[in-house]
């Protein structure tokens, strides 16, 4: 074994030991039980929705959300429209929902979108009425069922509860399909036996609901990164309060399919990703070892999610780029350098897929897509996870801005459900 070959090794034996724990996810989430809800509270709602140029979509999620087996008379619907330049406010206020608009072109994000409804919400008198608030994408859609599941889980007293995310494009191609499963493996996989053993899970950027004394407790919607749901995410942890999970409660999430937009969302999640490191890896890894923190494992659980695959990878590359080199300075023979790299790409491969895999087959009645399409994404999904190298490699050098993914899926959820059918 030469000095490069032990090097790999020790990456991957620390990525193991970093990472291994979440095998022990996947019985957890077949075999343990959850515990019975404790007695309901209904509980009055402001759904939050920041939409920018959403005209085609924004219809489709208020009509979801109008359809919802939850007393109605408890739910208000808030969209705030930013920076638009298409029918938007029309188009949410037609189907329902009390709109804002707001153009800043300084201050740019959904992080600042959600600022700025809130302190509207205050000005109005209208903050106080409110037990919680959901947010949502302008693309959304959910099931009939998703606030009144939601409202169980809130009743046994978390302070903030994500919900099942799933994809109603799934089936369009492999970039669609890769997010989606990848998703379907965060709710699956992650959160639900995080839910399970009573540690926290981790809410992504939309479908999750929190309490009003939340936002109170930091002075207003304060998150303002990349990925402001992962920096929201980690100062909860950081502080000691748990986020619980409901995976009755299921949403349907549009996907870009264009490798264009797919990078851009994902090179803006690679730089969150960063921020949120920078800003709050120190004050999770000392939760660590805080013992009046009920939160200690999952501040473990965040760091682990987050810094392993970021700084092997870029080890990685590092290493085997350097080895390419000096095989190639040292006359080595084509298959000879060639070698290392097939090596690494059948490993990864074959890891990637059996992780996706199990997925597809657990979540087989979810994914609204033919048969067909269900096993083909599920050998595509490893490349779709390669892609991830250049994108997290490219993120650490460049400048990366938010900018909006344009949505065109305008699906009921009953069309979303009858795909592949």
């Amino acid at each position: 074994m030469n000095a490069f070959d032990l090097i790999n090794l020790v990456i991957m034996l620390i990525f193991v030991l970093c990472c291994f724990y979440q095998v022990l996810y996947i019985p957890i989430s077949w075999w343990k039980k959850p515990k019975a809800h404790q007695p309901e509270k209904l509980h009055r709602y402001a759904v939050l929705v920041a939409a920018r140029n959403e005209e085609i979509v924004i219809g489709n999620l208020i009509e979801s959300l109008r359809q919802q087996d939850y007393p109605s008379e408890l739910v208000d619907i808030y969209v705030m429209a930013d920076n638009c330049t298409d029918h938007t406010a029309e188009a949410a206020r037609k189907a329902g929902a009390k709109v804002y608009e707001r153009v800043n072109r300084q201050e740019i994000g959904k992080g600042y979108v959600m600022h700025d409804l809130f302190e509207h919400l205050k000005e109005d008198g209208l903050f106080t009425q409110y037990d919680g608030f959901f947010i949502f994408d302008a693309d959304n859609v959910l099931r009939e069922n998703y606030i009144s599941e939601m409202n169980r889980c809130f009743s046994d007293g978390y302070q903030l509860v994500t919900g099942y995310r799933n994809s109603k494009n799934f089936g369009d191609n492999w970039l669609t399909a890769g997010v989606g499963l990848w998703f379907l493996r965060e709710s699956r996989y992650l959160n639900y036996p995080r839910y399970l053993i009573g540690s926290s899970s981790a809410i992504g950027g939309t479908g999750f609901c929190f309490a009003r004394e939340v936002i109170e407790k930091y002075g207003g919607w304060q998150f303002f990164t990349l990925t402001e749901d992962l920096e929201f995410t980690s100062r909860l942890v950081s502080d000691g309060i748990r986020i619980g999970f409901c995976r009755e409660a299921e949403l349907y999430d549009e996907q870009p399919g264009q490798f264009r937009q797919s990078w851009r969302q994902r090179l803006r999640w690679s730089r969150g990703y960063l921020q949120m490191l920078h800003r709050y890896g120190l004050k999770l890894f000392r939760s660590m070892f805080r013992k009046d923190n009920p939160t200690r494992f999952a501040a473990f659980d965040i760091l682990m999610n987050t810094v392993p695959a970021i700084a092997m990878a870029a080890i990685g590359v590092i290493v085997n780029s350097v080895n390419l080199i000096w095989l190639a300075a040292t006359g080595a023979t084509l298959f000879e350098i060639l070698l290392p790299i097939l090596k690494a790409v059948v490993s990864g491969y074959f890891t990637l897929f059996i992780m996706g895999f199990i997925t597809m087959l657990s979540e087989w009645n979810h994914i609204h897509t033919t048969t067909g399409k269900k096993i083909l994404y599920s050998l595509t999904f490893p490349l779709f996870m390669f892609t991830f190298m250049p994108i997290s490699i490219q993120s650490m050098f460049c400048k990366v801005e938010w900018k909006p993914i344009r949505h065109t899926r305008a699906l009921t959820k009953a069309a979303v459900e009858k795909a592949g059918r």
